[in-house]
């Protein structure tokens, strides 16, 4: 595994790069590139605006996820980073590989040299694939699907003489998935919610699980992203090297 310090990256350092606002960039100005065409005026100023943050604020099938595509076909055409040099992110597998299906249809084979394309959780696996033992995990981590967490919440209710039929697993396992996706360690749960499981034990119940999980090797589904946040505010050189790694970040 890497150390923190030494991230490796899918292209060398000093391969050239076009300078923005040069005598190619200016050519392709005077005259639209093919992706371009079809794209509205709103549509295209979020696409050619490629200097500080941009905010879509728009209604389902308006083509958000069109201008973000093209958004990222722009970045890579116009030379401002190197495929590697993006992260684009969406919610599900089925987005995700028709972004990287349309990024491939305006750039062609460029986008396979793409590795931080994907889902939240997919990304989240790949940093904490490089980073697993500074999370106290090891880089062949299992990740558990739903019913092996039901099972293994259900040794612990069994465990903590708990009645499973009144406190039931699965309800546990929809907060401890709640309180991962608001980056919630057990120690930072509200007490007033822990206090709404198993007469107060929730965030025992919640420790203790976290705790197996690293014994066995293994995360759950939120942890994909919990883990990743944590790294994050506890590993500063980690974060440090992943924000100077990414020339743009774009969030569908």
């Amino acid at each position: 595994m890497a150390e923190p310090d030494k991230v490796p990256r899918e292209d060398p350092l000093d391969a050239p790069r076009p300078r923005p606002g040069g005598i190619a960039e200016r050519a392709r100005a005077a005259s639209p590139a093919p992706y371009l065409t079809g794209l509205n005026p709103e549509q295209r100023l979020a696409v050619e605006t490629l200097e500080g943050p941009v905010l879509v604020l728009a209604g389902a099938g308006t083509g958000k996820t069109r201008v973000l595509t093209t958004r990222v076909a722009h970045i890579l055409a116009t030379g401002r980073a190197r495929p590697s040099e993006i992260l684009a992110v969406t919610f599900t597998n089925k987005a995700a590989r028709e972004m990287k299906a349309r990024v491939g249809a305006m750039v062609g084979q460029i986008v396979e040299g793409m590795p931080w394309l994907g889902t939240f959780h997919s990304i989240g696996v790949k940093i904490l694939r490089r980073h697993a033992e500074l999370v106290g995990l090891k880089p062949d981590f299992t990740i558990l699907d739903q019913d092996d967490q039901i099972r293994l919440l259900k040794q612990l209710l069994q465990a903590e003489n708990i009645d499973e039929k009144r406190w039931p697993a699965r309800v546990l396992a929809g907060l401890l998935d709640s309180w991962k996706n608001r980056g919630l360690t057990p120690e930072q749960v509200p007490s007033g919610e822990a206090a709404s499981f198993a007469s107060g034990r929730g965030k025992k119940l919640y420790a203790a699980y976290q705790e197996r999980l690293k014994v066995l090797n293994a995360a759950d589904f939120g942890d994909l992203l919990l883990e990743c946040i944590r790294l994050f505010r506890e590993q500063s050189e980690v974060l440090r090297q992943y924000q100077s790694r990414f020339r743009y970040v774009l969030v569908d």
